[in-house]
């Protein structure tokens, strides 16, 4: 099957700021993602202008491989689940998701290999038209804050691309590995032989400096054993706690 990220579409509509163009190919290389397009760009040459250049920080593949298109309508051509990304409410139209609900559909919708889906993005002065969003399944809903919703387009592209490749990605892949660094075996979780010499350690550190009284001891050591026991201690640091345990013991010994 074919990569469920290739067939994902990222469309800018009527852009006019070359910036945002090199932005948004930025983004969409970040996330993992490399199909831009650009329906009725104000220039066609938008993707070699200088600052598109620069502000793509190096994601020039992306920015080669845009494709332009006189309408949206071409676009979205073969897509078969377009969101139309909006901060208006529409009397008419689509139905509404937020970007969560957007990026859960796209991946269950891309599980059939035929299936493609785009994420529409208006123009930076006014948005989507409604003949525009007419042209999508959904409506689609960043919910930023209700009194300043508007978001610059390349930052909107960068929500949710990150969204997708979110719901994308196995939960394994959403934290960065470190194939180079060998697992210390000082991190691993201690046994309970070690948690239960620490134990003893303590309550004897805790009986030099007077703070329990073996004859007395109420449930002072219970809760200390249930403290050690829940906290989930790795070796280091059971090792660590020792420490701390033989310097207090020292420490009364020589007072």
């Amino acid at each position: 099957m074919t990569s469920a990220f290739s067939r994902v579409r990222f469309v800018l509509t009527e852009p006019s700021h070359p910036g945002n163009v090199g932005s948004a190919a930025r983004a969409v290389k970040n996330m993992g993602f490399d199909d831009l397009w650009l329906a009725a760009p104000q220039s066609s040459d938008m993707p070699q202008a200088p600052e598109a250049i620069a502000l793509a920080s190096g994601a020039t593949d992306v920015l080669e491989k845009i494709q332009t298109a006189p309408e949206l309508g071409q676009t979205l051509a073969p897509i078969t689940l377009a969101f139309a990304l909006t901060a208006r409410a529409r009397d008419l139209g689509p139905p509404a998701c937020d970007i969560r609900e957007a990026a859960a559909m796209a991946r269950e919708h891309l599980q059939q290999a035929n299936h493609r889906v785009a994420m529409v993005f208006g123009c930076e002065r006014a948005g989507l038209t409604n003949e525009q969003v007419a042209l999508c399944q959904r409506v689609c809903h960043i919910p930023a804050n209700p009194a300043y919703s508007s978001l610059n387009v390349s930052q909107a592209l960068q929500l949710v691309a990150w969204e997708m490749r979110y719901a994308l990605i196995d939960p394994a892949d959403r934290l960065p590995s470190t194939p180079d660094i060998k697992p210390d075996p000082g991190k691993a979780a201690a046994s309970g032989e070690s948690i239960q010499a620490l134990f003893a350690h303590w309550e004897e550190a805790l009986i030099a400096v007077k703070f329990l009284d073996p004859a007395h001891p109420k449930k002072l050591v219970p809760r200390m054993q249930h403290l050690l026991q829940r906290s989930g201690l790795s070796q280091d640091e059971v090792d660590m706690l020792r420490g701390l345990c033989t310097a207090m013991i020292k420490a009364a010994q020589q007072k």
